[in-house]
């Protein structure tokens, strides 16, 4: 029997879509790299809101399931991609985190031009 992935069945858009905004009014902190986000940003800048799988649907993770769904800067999300991280800090146990990944440039002090 094939196994259909959960993004490829009817009706999950509109709760994903729900639950996009209910992160987006709620959350204010990047879920990757743990600094504040400026919700008045658009797309084209870098440090813009955008939501993110923690773990990505094409690694097993539902596509509109709130517990998989984090706020995360744009650029932040870019580079996490379809990646996951081990974190192995506390007790020699291996956690899913996603908050170790290497900073390419000071987001900060962006400006556009």
């Amino acid at each position: 029997m094939k196994i259909i992935r959960p993004d490829k069945m009817p009706g999950h858009r509109a709760a994903y879509e729900k639950n996009r905004k209910k992160i987006l009014t709620t959350q204010n902190i990047c879920g990757i790299c743990g600094k504040e986000i400026d919700m008045t940003l658009k797309t084209p800048n870098p440090l813009a809101p955008c939501v993110d799988h923690i773990i990505p649907v094409a690694k097993g993770g539902h596509p509109s399931d709130i517990n998989n769904l984090q706020l995360a800067h744009w650029q932040c999300n870019r580079q996490k991609s379809d990646k996951l991280f081990l974190n192995i800090e506390k007790k020699k146990t291996i956690e899913i985190g996603n908050r170790n990944l290497p900073q390419s440039n000071d987001w900060i002090n962006y400006k556009e031009k």
